[in-house]
């Protein structure tokens, strides 16, 4: 696991090298995985300006998600997704917080990889379940066994998350300082091999 650790730092410490554009870290990981409360606290510590891609797209419709997908349908969501991405991306020195399905399109998986260090936020079905279970602004977990949408989604979308990540940390039971703890220890990882290898 160490020496996988090590291959992803080597793989991608080109975008923590110092110079005049600042660099973007990108939250994944499935609804419930922490992306916003985590990224808000990061973004805090680090100095960075944080977004969260579903926010953006309520704030621009000007009605919350379910409506949408209602309205529109997750093939009109993603498509107002998809845009949003492209758009937040392209900017420098922020910390983004991504929809739990923003993976599933080649088109922002490419983007998400090459804007930033991208940190994969991965937490179990059940676990998510725990966190979510009494929240009726997702859409996807309106079903008779949640519980089980929530392990087939992990299962379709897991290895999209692992393909884009440069850091993967795990949200299980852990408390929220002890979570942005381990990631500010492997930023310093990434920092380190980035002076390392020049």
């Amino acid at each position: 696991m160490l020496s996988e650790t090590h291959k992803r730092l080597d793989s991608r410490a080109h975008y923590w090298h110092k110079s005049t554009m600042q660099h973007n870290i990108i939250l994944v990981g499935l609804m419930g995985a922490g992306k916003s409360t985590i990224g808000r606290q990061l973004a805090r510590r680090l100095n960075l300006t944080f977004y969260d891609s579903d926010k953006v797209i309520e704030e621009r419709t000007g009605v919350p998600i379910p409506t949408i997908f209602e309205v529109e349908g997750e093939a009109g969501f993603r498509e107002r997704e998809e845009q949003v991405i492209a758009e937040l991306t392209a900017m420098q020195g922020i910390l983004l917080a991504t929809g739990g399905g923003s993976i599933l399109r080649d088109s922002n998986r490419e983007r998400i990889k090459a804007s930033g260090c991208v940190i994969y936020l991965r937490a179990s079905a059940d676990h998510l379940f725990q966190r979510i279970k009494h929240d009726q602004g997702r859409p996807l977990m309106q079903t008779a066994n949640p519980v089980q949408t929530l392990r087939d989604l992990l299962k379709a979308r897991e290895p999209y998350y692992m393909e884009v990540a440069d850091l993967i940390i795990p949200t299980g039971k852990q408390k929220v300082n002890v979570i942005l703890r381990e990631i500010h220890n492997k930023l310093k990882q990434l920092q380190e091999v980035t002076h390392a290898n020049p």
